[in-house]
């Protein structure tokens, strides 16, 4: 019996490892501390990043809830999830309702910054019921708002006014901050939209994608205990692909990682 017990962990350290070559298998069992990984397409960056977390819970007595993990698609996340629970096993992954008990946080940086804000949105007077509009409720709310300043839309497209207005928000600028950044007869346009657009959104208790980063950027540079509290539970912050991050969210992880 002693010799079975004894040889489980070694087993589930040549499991997490087997296949892996040696540049992989030093980036998942790294210590302490920033790693960052340069591979070209199909190099197997998204496996390592898997088998990392499987190895922190597994080696290093990582708790689940204390690993963050954040790509960029639905599909990413729900194929990182299923190869996490495959690596760490039945029992450790947990099935069906109790799988997300065990396993980390996994998802998008939209699904992850709703569930934040529907967690601790309120201490910046967020309501916990908020709306989340996709891209065709964004578009209705331009349309509606170039109506009510009777401006054409035939002249000023409204998926163009809206991208605009994205990209605004990829770098954290306001509808009150946007006249300092963009200037231009197109921009003015589209500084006039974005202030109504915002309150359209706040009228129907709503958020679009890009809010969802905004505001829980806002949150952790304006609430310490908030911050303090995120960075404790998220003690490791893997990112999938993070080369295609912006600035909203490059300036989430640093907010969540804190000084690490």
């Amino acid at each position: 019996m002693r010799a079975s017990t004894a040889a489980q962990p070694q087993n589930r350290e040549s499991d997490l490892l087997a296949g892996l070559n040696p540049a992989q298998r030093e980036a998942v069992t790294h210590g302490d501390g920033p790693l960052l990984i340069f591979a070209g397409a199909g190099s197997g960056k998204t496996r390592v990043l898997t088998h990392r977390v499987a190895w922190l819970i597994s080696h290093r007595g990582a708790h689940p809830r204390s690993i963050l993990a954040v790509t960029f698609t639905n599909k990413a996340a729900n194929e990182m999830r299923e190869r996490i629970a495959r690596l760490l096993g039945a029992e450790e992954a947990g099935n069906g309702t109790r799988q997300d008990a065990r396993l980390p946080w996994i998802g998008t940086f939209h699904a992850i910054c709703a569930r934040l804000l529907r967690e601790s949105g309120e201490k910046t007077g967020l309501k916990r019921d908020f709306l989340v509009y996709d891209d065709g409720d964004q578009l209705t709310l331009v349309r509606e708002a170039l109506r009510q300043l009777q401006i054409d839309d035939k002249r000023f497209a409204p998926r163009a006014v809206l991208s605009l207005i994205s990209r605004a928000k990829e770098q954290l600028i306001s509808a009150e901050e946007f006249g300092n950044h963009y200037r231009g007869f197109f921009e003015d346009i589209c500084g006039r939209v974005y202030g109504l657009y915002q309150q359209k959104l706040q009228m129907n208790r709503a958020l679009d994608f890009d809010d969802l980063l905004m505001a829980m950027v806002r949150l952790l540079q304006q609430r310490q205990d908030v911050r303090e509290k995120l960075q404790d539970r998220f003690r490791h912050i893997l990112v999938d692909e993070y080369q295609d991050v912006n600035h909203a969210q490059y300036a989430l992880l640093k907010l969540l990682a804190g000084g690490r």
